[in-house]
């Protein structure tokens, strides 16, 4: 984990992106303890509140669950749920776009499905 102490982002949005990025990508496998609060915030210097509000956020999200007295773990189905989450996201980021701007282009249907397959060789 990296943070960034100076910037416009906070520390426990930081903390969220990472520890998500990191059960998307495997690092945290689901049923996995992740490291808890101390841990993070002893390491990084951190205050065990951000960190904590840090982990909130993908509690809510469904993404891990608090074990009482045992720690933080990754929940069933969180890699999945990230998957649909982001793939949602790349539709609305990018794909509509893509589409708005072939539109204005005159590019038809057709032509821009070519287009993608180029670009996937």
């Amino acid at each position: 984990m990296h943070f960034k102490f100076t910037g416009g982002e906070p520390i426990y949005i930081q903390i969220a992106s990472q520890l998500e990025e990191a059960i998307f990508t495997g690092v945290f496998s689901e049923g996995e303890q992740i490291p808890s609060t101390t841990e993070i915030s002893r390491d990084f210097h951190i205050n065990p509140a951000t960190v904590l509000k840090g982990m909130n956020i993908l509690v809510e999200a469904g993404l891990i669950e608090k074990r009482r007295g045992i720690g933080m773990f990754v929940a069933n189905g969180a890699q999945t749920k990230l998957i649909g989450v982001r793939r949602e996201q790349f539709y609305k980021n990018y794909v509509e776009s893509m589409i708005s701007e072939a539109t204005k282009l005159g590019i038809s249907k057709g032509l821009l499905q070519k287009m993608i397959e180029k670009g996937w060789k």
